[in-house]
C-alpha cells in the first residue's frame, strides 16, 4: 500500500508518541496553524471552524470530539476541516488543567462537593463505569443483571459537571479563538495571494522575454 509505514513502530512509541509528538507540541502546534491557514475557504469559515473545534476541546465528550467539532462546525457555519484541527487545543498538555477547572466550575455551578486531592475517588469513579458497561454489555447476550450504579455515579460526579462547567469556559475561548484568528488568516490570505500574483507576474515576463528573444533570432536568420 502506498501510504502504509515501512518501518513498523512499536506499540510502546505509538503510545508515547500519542503524548508526546517526536517533534514536541511546540512543533505540532506550528503544523497545525500552519493547515489551518493555508485552507482554501473564506477567513471567518475557517475561523469559526476554529472556534467551534477550540470549544469542543472542552467538553468530556472523548472519542466523540472530531464527531462533535464538525456538528458544531455545520451549527456555526464553519470550516469543518479547521474545526478537526482545532481539536488540537485540547492534548495531553492542556486536558489535565482543562479538566481540573471544568469539574471544579461545574460542581460549584451544580451546588455539590469537589474533592481534586481524593484522586483515587475520580479513578474508582472511571474503573466503576467502564466494569459497568462490561456487564451490560455482556448481559444483554446472557442472564446476568445490569449494573447501573458506577455508570450513575460516574455521570452525576464527573461527566456532568465536566460537561456544565466546560461549557462557559469554552464558549470565551472558542469566541476569543475565532476573533484572534479571523483578522490573522485574512492577512495571510492576502499576503499568500499578492506571492501568487508577483511570481505570475514574474513568469509572465520571463516568458515574454523568451518569446521577444526567439522572435529576434527568426528576424536575424539567413533567409534561403
Amino acid at each position: 500500500m502506498v501510504f502504509k509505514r515501512r518501518d513498523r513502530r512499536p506499540i510502546l512509541q505509538v503510545l508515547t508518541e500519542s503524548v508526546w509528538p517526536r517533534g514536541g507540541w511546540t512543533r505540532a502546534f506550528h503544523y497545525v496553524k500552519h493547515r489551518v491557514r493555508r485552507l482554501p475557504d473564506d477567513p471567518h469559515r475557517i475561523a469559526r471552524g476554529v472556534g467551534a473545534g477550540v470549544f469542543v476541546s472542552f467538553t468530556p465528550l472523548f472519542g466523540f470530539h472530531f464527531l462533535s467539532a464538525a456538528g458544531a462546525a455545520l451549527l456555526v457555519r464553519g470550516n469543518i476541516l479547521a474545526a478537526l484541527l482545532a481539536t488540537f487545543f485540547g492534548n495531553p498538555v492542556t486536558f489535565p488543567i482543562i479538566a481540573y477547572f471544568s469539574m471544579k466550575l461545574g460542581h460549584w455551578m451544580l451546588g455539590t462537593r469537589f474533592d481534586p486531592s481524593h484522586q483515587e475517588g475520580l479513578m474508582r469513579h472511571f474503573f466503576d463505569a467502564g466494569g459497568d458497561l462490561k456487564n451490560n454489555f455482556l448481559a444483554m447476550f446472557t442472564d446476568a443483571t445490569a449494573h447501573w450504579g458506577g455508570l450513575a455515579r460516574f455521570f452525576y460526579e464527573v461527566f456532568l459537571p465536566y460537561l456544565v462547567g466546560g461549557f462557559f469556559p469554552g464558549v470565551i475561548a472558542g469566541l476569543i479563538c475565532y476573533y484572534l484568528s479571523a483578522p490573522l488568516i485574512a492577512a495571510y490570505q492576502k499576503r499568500r495571494r499578492h506571492r501568487i500574483k508577483e511570481r505570475l507576474a514574474q513568469l509572465k515576463a520571463k516568458l515574454h522575454a523568451k518569446l521577444e528573444e526567439r522572435a529576434e533570432r527568426k528576424q536575424h536568420e539567413p533567409h534561403d
